[in-house]
């Protein structure tokens, strides 16, 4: 193959800028819609007094606005490619383009180009950009609309280390105190000491201090114990390790993510399906964006009568069936019935063989 055939011809720049023109276009008018109605459904909450403009525009809009954007963008993408396509067959310039020799796949060449540019920019958005920025946009919320952050917790035990193993009858956030705290040390499975306490506070940075403790070492037969009143010691884990709130996954970079699933998976901490949930979509979604947009220029290159109405209906109701269907299957993985990674990915398996099917059934 020669280089010159990786060449943008006048009709792939041409079809590139009405895709990504198309699609900024739809982003932007569906922002504006829909700040407008969230502003309309929330405007109890921003006229407390204690609530500034400042806040309202920088710490929550200016947030909320990229996490829109990323969240919807394959729906996005797949109504651009559905509109202006439907605009070109109508207009019959799709037939002239594959009157003149131009394959079927080589005209989905500028289309998979534009999908490869929105999916590129899609995952530095959602797996370094918007997490930060979610932080501030969660505590928004947290603070002056809904607050769904965890800050109780019972029956926590984790893996501090190998062999070491914390335990809390009951932890509560707001005093930064745990009730009934042990900590057991194994060694080759034969416990070695076992530290107790009536309670247990948090400082920072994996500071805490115990509460009328009692030490208890064994020697094989023999037990030595320790008592005390207050001792400051330092453990490898912090109250975010158990208190996990349900938007905690989308504050977290991809890095992050993956070290924090690693971590909870060494500590035996069981509720991690939304990290891993979170995690696998992230790189699911790049896949979806080529799915929307083959389907999409499948589904509308062809000239049918009564325009391009038709069209639109069918992509609209597949892309949301997608939509469902992949909130369906992140249920069950919520709910621990199927491996998360799996869960994720099934929606694309099954829409990648229906894009295939129509693909084939495209004009040629």
């Amino acid at each position: 193959m020669r280089l010159k055939d990786f060449e943008l011809k006048r009709i792939d720049r041409y079809i590139i800028r009405q895709f990504l023109g198309t699609f900024v276009f739809s982003i932007v008018l569906m922002i504006a819609i829909t700040v407008v109605f969230d502003v309309n459904e929330k405007l109890d909450y921003f006229l407390k007094p204690e609530v500034t403009v400042h806040e309202i525009v920088f710490d929550y809009y200016f947030n909320f606005i990229p996490y829109f954007i990323s969240l919807f963008s394959p729906l996005f993408t797949f109504i651009s490619v559905i509109f202006f396509t439907s605009s070109l067959a109508n207009r019959s310039e799709i037939i002239a383009i594959l009157s003149n020799g131009v394959s079927f796949r080589r005209l989905t060449r500028p289309y998979l180009i534009s999908a490869f540019i929105i999916a590129g920019c899609n995952f530095a958005l959602t797996g370094y950009i918007i997490p930060p920025a979610s932080i501030t946009r969660i505590d928004f919320q947290n603070k002056y609309i809904r607050n769904k952050k965890i800050d109780y917790a019972s029956n926590i035990q984790l893996e501090v280390e190998p062999g070491v193993f914390a335990y809390f009858d009951s932890y509560r956030d707001g005093a930064r105190m745990g009730y009934r705290f042990s900590l057991d040390h194994f060694e080759d499975k034969t416990l070695v000491s076992r530290l107790t306490a009536s309670s247990i506070h948090y400082d920072s940075l994996y500071r805490w201090t115990i509460i009328d403790y009692v030490i208890r070492d064994f020697d094989g037969m023999l037990e030595h114990i320790t008592t005390g009143t207050r001792r400051d010691t330092t453990l490898t884990f912090a109250p975010s390790d158990f208190l996990i709130s349900e938007n905690d996954c989308e504050t977290m970079t991809m890095p992050q993510l993956a070290e924090h699933i690693r971590r909870q998976k060494r500590r035996g901490i069981g509720n991690i399906q939304l990290f891993e949930i979170e995690y696998h979509q992230r790189y699911a979604t790049i896949l979806s964006f080529f799915i929307m947009t083959l389907i999409g220029v499948s589904l509308s290159s062809r000239k049918i009568k009564g325009g391009m109405g038709l069209n639109i209906g069918i992509g609209i109701g597949l892309s949301f069936s997608y939509i469902l269907f992949s909130k369906i299957t992140s249920t069950f993985a919520i709910n621990g019935y199927v491996s998360p990674m799996i869960a994720v990915w099934i929606p694309n398996i099954i829409y990648a063989a229906i894009t295939v099917y129509l693909y084939r059934r495209a004009p040629n």
